[in-house]
């Protein structure tokens, strides 16, 4: 990128390449429509500037986006574009890429906090939590009218220093449990493209278990974390051999 660039121009041309890699990264993306109201590359770049905008409300943004870069978008299709299902999923595969792009330019600008510990090159190191929000403004009522925290696990490079949402947990319609969703997109995760890919997941203690974690060894996955205080510590292979026994 130039350093001469104004932000936006870095932002439409970080869309712009970050777009055509998702485009690429699948034979025939589901997702891919022309949308002649509200084009996706727009979507997603309006997502960006809200994000980063000082506004009060997503009308607020839209007037400040026709004040400030004079693009006029009416606020049923803004508003309505939201709730995409086919947006969604676009913004998945556009979301690997961006992270991916991210990641690339900072190692040619040389940044890799685990330099100093070559023994993991050949890691992805993440350390991930779930975050809650008990009274998020936008969560749905389940059928009974009942309200929970809404909110899912995050994940921070610990190489990069890049931050992505890993996985949701809920939408705030049921109680959340985080371990079994953050089990489900390491499964996923093994019979992907990245399958080869080795990980060290650093979490907090809720995600211990000896068994489930042994079974991960031959997908290159493992975990640091704080011991329970009640914990059992045991070899593994010999409580197999014990139930080999026993069969």
């Amino acid at each position: 990128m130039l350093k001469d660039l104004p932000l936006s121009e870095h932002i439409h041309q970080h869309c712009n390449e970050s777009m055509e890699r998702a485009l690429l990264a699948e034979r025939h993306p589901l997702w891919a429509r022309s949308c002649p109201e509200l084009k996706d590359i727009d979507f997603i770049r309006l997502g960006l500037l809200r994000c980063i905008s000082v506004v009060d409300s997503g009308r607020h943004f839209l007037q400040t986006n026709e004040q400030i870069y004079g693009q006029l978008l009416p606020h049923s299709t803004y508003f309505k574009s939201l709730k995409s299902h086919r947006r969604t999923s676009m913004l998945e595969a556009f979301e690997q890429q961006s992270y991916h792009l991210h990641a690339e330019t900072l190692l040619s600008q040389g940044i890799d906090y685990l330099k100093a510990f070559p023994e993991l090159d050949e890691y992805t190191i993440e350390a991930a939590d779930g975050h809650f929000i008990d009274h998020a403004c936008h969560t749905e009522k389940n059928s009974k009218g009942k309200v929970y925290a809404a909110g899912g696990i995050y994940a921070l490079n610990l190489r990069s220093g890049l931050l992505r949402f890993l996985c949701l947990v809920t939408n705030g319609t049921q109680r959340h449990q985080e371990i079994p969703v953050l089990r489900d997109h390491i499964e996923k995760q093994n019979k992907g493209n990245n399958s080869s890919q080795k990980h060290l997941y650093v979490y907090d203690k809720a995600v211990t278990d000896f068994v489930w974690w042994d079974r991960q060894k031959r997908h290159a996955n493992y975990m640091i974390s704080m011991l329970k205080l009640d914990v059992q510590v045991f070899d593994i292979e010999k409580v197999k051999s014990g139930i080999l026994r026993l069969l």
